[in-house]
């Protein structure tokens, strides 16, 4: 079994920052990769950056510049450092946890989500 839990959302102003960390234990193997995903009322989930097995990243356009991921490989966790936030930034933040135990499986995991919110 797996487990995944994060902290540090909370309420800033905007320009603010703000660091969620996401901590994975339990059944962990062949880490394929980490990422953070947000949900704004009444829209869908869209991906905010992934940090692949080789240490590579990706983000989303809307966070390039502002927000950095990163990870540590002997705690299994990956962090979000979000910098100048905008209120448009407010969400519920998901940690995403793609697992491949054999080369052609992979198993998907999600965390509970922490709340974002940027006051203008």
């Amino acid at each position: 079994q797996v487990q995944l839990v994060e902290s540090g959302g909370g309420l800033v102003q905007a320009g603010g920052s703000l660091r969620l960390s996401c901590a994975a234990s339990g059944n962990i193997s062949r880490i394929n990769r980490m990422g953070w995903y947000r949900q704004a009322p009444g829209k869908q989930r869209d991906l905010v950056a992934v940090i692949i097995s080789g240490g590579s990243t990706d983000y989303a356009d809307f966070v390039k510049g502002r927000f950095t991921i990163s990870r540590d490989n002997v705690k299994n966790t990956v962090y979000l450092q979000m910098n100048d936030l905008k209120p448009e930034d407010t969400a519920v933040y998901y940690c995403n946890l793609v697992l491949s135990p054999l080369p052609s499986t992979r198993r998907n995991y999600w965390g509970q989500g922490t709340q974002v919110t940027v006051s203008s």
